[in-house]
């Protein structure tokens, strides 16, 4: 398909971030690639790699890094916002510094922030100068880093309080091997995203501690309840759970090697402390710090939520993660569809 040339900054160097750059790269855009690691950036643009997040993929050599925030972001209207949760505020801060004029902003982390429980959205929002701040994008599904960078069929969703706006990005991403849908339900689609990181932790559990497919399977369908539940609660759509940013990332995130999540999960079910796992991870577990933001919100919302308890009380309050489990198999006795009942009956 023919598209416009543009100019794209892609802000954060990590696995997710390289592997969107390719994608744009792919769709023939003038792609720059922004971290703070001077050493990593060298490496992007004199050897087209990126061996500490994608090892064995080469790069196009159209995607230029950059380790000025500044400079990445000079004749840019278009950014792509790869960075962790707990780093949106200060690059967003940092790059409204000295800069004007609207920038369509694409978030594409999962995460919600605890104590002021607000999802990444809000947060751009709350930091970005009126003037600076054009559209706020997000782009969610089930993705993992490693399989895009291996150009396989990958389908994702873009939404927007601006429809146009997630309509331009749709275009922006697109093509035969990464599928771009929309999705009006802008809470829905952030809710879904961040809120199966806490399941995929659940899940990593529970195959660290021998319990096999049963118990993922079950893990993961309740989770989606439970995920469902709040969000509708808080303004979602129930139908967008059904979708690529609910039960599609759900699956994937649960159930593959390369979800992070997972494997921290699975690290903590073998007897590991959390605090080996973050360090032998190396890189951002974002059901961590959802899991907090998650729990205070099901307290707010005076929503049920007995996995996110349970793995909060595992993360955070030193639960043994068998006695965690052992304490959801033996929950009072209810209905399976009580569940939907109370989803479809919240007013949207």
């Amino acid at each position: 398909m023919e598209r416009k040339r543009e100019k794209v900054t892609v802000l954060g160097a990590g696995s997710w971030g390289t592997a969107l750059a390719m994608v744009l790269a792919d769709n023939g855009h003038e792609v720059r690639l922004w971290g703070h690691n001077p050493s990593q950036i060298d490496e992007i643009n004199q050897q087209h790699t990126n061996k500490k997040y994608l090892p064995e993929i080469t790069l196009p050599a159209t995607i230029v890094g950059y380790s000025s925030l500044n400079e990445s972001l000079i004749g840019i209207e278009t950014v792509i916002m790869a960075v962790p949760t707990k780093a949106i505020r200060e690059v967003i801060k940092k790059m409204s510094a000295d800069r004007s004029g609207p920038l369509t902003i694409v978030h594409v982390s999962k995460g919600i922030e605890p104590d002021t429980l607000l999802r990444i959205s809000e947060m751009i929002e709350q930091e970005m100068p009126e003037d600076q701040l054009g559209s706020i994008v997000v782009l969610s599904g089930p993705s993992h880093a490693e399989e895009v960078s291996l150009r396989h069929p990958t389908t994702v969703t873009v939404s927007s309080k601006n429809m146009k706006a997630a309509e331009k990005i749709q275009d922006l991403f697109i093509n035969n091997n990464f599928r771009v849908y929309t999705n009006a339900d802008l809470i829905g689609v952030e809710i879904g995203g961040a809120l199966k990181n806490i399941i995929a932790l659940a899940a990593g559990i529970s195959d660290g501690l021998g319990y096999g497919d049963n118990a993922k399977a079950a893990l993961i369908t309740r989770g989606l309840a439970e995920i469902a539940r709040l969000g509708v609660k808080m303004g979602a759509s129930p139908m967008t759970f059904s979708g690529l940013t609910g039960i599609g990332d759900l699956i994937v995130t649960c159930t593959s090697v390369h979800s992070r999540n997972w494997r921290a999960g699975n690290m903590l079910g073998k007897g590991h402390n959390l605090e080996e796992v973050l360090e032998n991870m190396g890189m951002v577990v974002e059901g961590v710090r959802t899991t907090k933001a998650a729990y205070q919100l099901a307290e707010k919302f005076n929503v049920k939520m007995p996995i996110t308890s349970a793995l909060n009380n595992i993360l955070f309050n030193n639960v043994n993660p068998k006695d965690a489990v052992d304490e959801l198999m033996s929950r009072q006795k209810t209905h399976e569809m009580e569940d939907l009942a109370d989803i479809l009956s919240v007013e949207q």
